[in-house]
């Protein structure tokens, strides 16, 4: 995926860089009607308007658009119609047209083409092909797969942003052990499904915003470090002068942020 350079006719775009969605054949019409829903904004607070969830707000109004992530068309052909890009999410999605004459969206993998064609199966014979869907146990050792299932019938949740990928690294008689970028080793059931391939748009960690101004159009806000806040606001407040906390990062609560494991022990 190719990025784009503007002429410096402002500051702001002196560093702007964005993707080049001409070269990289990417629709930015309106989507298929019957495919998204409204999406109701909530500002980072919660059901009883309290912030939950800090820097967020205002932003453009977007259409959310329906990704089949569990892949539910099966044993069918489809063919790749358009790759679109999608305002709530990093990577791109593609529009897929089956030959039953259904209509669905999908995470694009990165060298899905217009016109190409995958299939989603639970069977053995399926292609290792990038596109194709199939469970854990029917992918050879080595390859790169996206959009990975947690549990069987669940839809995908594992590597769904621009970039990203796992790796089949052991496959066991149940069990299929998973690498994620991250480096991070996950043991799965082999009945889970994933889709073959990196996701698109591998270049979005290198766009530059330019300005402050864009972040806002995301509904991004400005986030306020602990340090310059008052102590009523933040464990890491107050002071004389420019002074760094005095203790180890912490969250407004006092919960660390450096090494503290937040995952829940499964009982």
């Amino acid at each position: 995926m190719t990025l784009k350079n503007y002429k410096p006719t402002t500051p702001s775009k002196r560093r702007l860089l964005t993707s080049d969605f001409k070269k990289n054949q990417i629709w930015r019409g309106k989507p298929i009607k019957r495919l998204v829903t409204n999406l109701k904004k909530t500002g980072g607070r919660n059901n009883n308007g309290q912030i939950s969830s800090y820097h967020k707000g205002g932003g453009h109004k977007k259409l959310y658009r329906n990704i089949d992530f569990s892949r539910s068309i099966r044993e069918i052909k489809g063919y790749v119609k358009r790759i679109e890009y999608d305002p709530n999410r990093s990577s791109y999605i593609a529009l897929i047209i089956y030959e039953n004459g259904l209509l669905q969206y999908i995470l694009a993998p990165k060298g899905l083409k217009v016109s190409d064609t995958i299939v989603s199966s639970n069977k053995e014979n399926i292609n290792i092909k990038i596109g194709n869907s199939l469970p854990l146990k029917y992918t050879p050792v080595g390859t790169l797969i996206n959009n990975v299932e947690l549990r069987p019938k669940g839809g995908g949740q594992l590597a769904r942003s621009a970039g990203s990928y796992a790796k089949v690294i052991k496959k066991g008689d149940k069990t299929v052990v998973i690498r994620l970028k991250s480096g991070k080793l996950i043991e799965l059931i082999n009945s889970c499904l994933c889709t073959i391939g990196e996701i698109s748009n591998e270049t979005y960690k290198n766009i530059n915003s330019g300005k402050a101004g864009r972040s806002r159009w995301l509904g991004i806000r400005p986030t306020v470090r602990g340090v310059a806040m008052n102590p009523i606001d933040h464990p890491h407040g107050g002071g004389e002068g420019k002074t760094s906390g005095g203790r180890c990062s912490v969250t407004p609560w006092g919960i660390s942020t450096k090494g503290f494991k937040t995952r829940k022990k499964n009982n």
